[in-house]
Formats: C-alpha cells, structure tokens, sequence
C-alpha cells in the first residue's frame, strides 16, 4: 500500500508543477497535497509541524497568485478587461500547437482585453505588459514553490529508503 501511496504523491507533485502553468489548477497546493498523501504511508513519518507550514506556505502562494497580476496590470494602467484578457489568453496559448504560446497568449489576451475596453493602443499595450510581467512572476513563484516541494518529497523518500525497500 506505501508504494501506491508513493505513486500517487509522485504523481501529485509533478501534477503541481505543470500546475504551476494552467491557472485552473493551484500548482503548489497540488505538490502539498502529494506530501500529505506521504504522511499516510506507514514507512515514511511526515511531521505534522511540517505539513501545516508547508500548508500555510502552498495558500500564501495561493493568494499571491491572485494578487501578482493583478498589481502587474493595475501598476502599468490596466483594467479588468486586460485580466480576464491574460487569463483566455493563457489558454489559448496553452493549447495553441504555436511556440511560445505560453508567454506570447497572455501579452496578446491582456492588449485585446484593453482594446476591448476602449483603451488607445498605447495604453492597452503598457497595460498588456504589465499583465504579462504579473503573470510571468505569479507563474515564476509557483514554479519554484512546486519543484522545492518536489525537492522536499524526493529528500524524505531519501530518509526513509531503507524502511520503504527494507535495505
């Protein structure tokens, strides 16, 4: 049952950092889930102590993903529209056989949702750009977050190894 246990955990922290990516999945607090699912092993010990700092650490990064765009566009003259913009358009680029859809589809998504808005050009654009550097960010800091709790994972798996294969 551990091994199943391990898998899925694994399999939850890799989850969390293409999560990392796809703003409908909370890529952090995916990796966490994956290191709660190793304290129900019986070989590995997880401290608790552990888990809800790790936790509080996943939902600070949570609302920080929120917010990092938010300020990007409201910091470089955008609106809602230029959000909502980045958000499609980080879809789209997703799933965009293009490359660098990814990082050109929020830029492109921001300045159509100012145009959108009514905004001149200039305007949309210095807007599009501050979306897409509080996205580049958002996405950047939840990155490093998932693959330090991959880190993490893989460190406890380490401890533990001989308990687990009984070296």
């Amino acid at each position: 049952m551990d091994i199943i246990l391990i898998i899925i955990a694994a399999l939850l922290m890799f989850l969390g950092i293409i999560g990392s990516f796809i703003p409908v999945l909370p890529g952090p607090l995916t990796s966490w889930v994956g290191l709660l699912v190793l304290h129900f092993t019986d070989a590995i010990p997880v401290d608790q102590s552990f888990l809800i700092i790790t936790l509080i650490i996943a939902l600070f990064i949570w609302l920080l993903d929120y917010i990092i765009p938010a300020l990007g566009t409201k910091r470089f003259g955008g609106t809602r529209y230029g959000m909502i913009g980045t958000t499609i358009g980080l879809i789209v680029g997703l799933l965009a056989p293009i490359p660098g859809g990814i990082i050109i589809g929020p830029f492109i998504g921001a300045l159509v949702g100012e145009l959108i808005n009514k905004s001149d050009s200039r305007t949309a654009t210095k807007a599009a750009f501050g979306s897409f550097i509080g996205f580049l960010t958002s996405t950047f800091i939840k990155f490093v977050v998932a693959v330090i709790y991959l880190g993490l994972y893989i460190g406890i798996l380490w401890d533990y190894k001989d308990a687990l294969f009984h070296l």
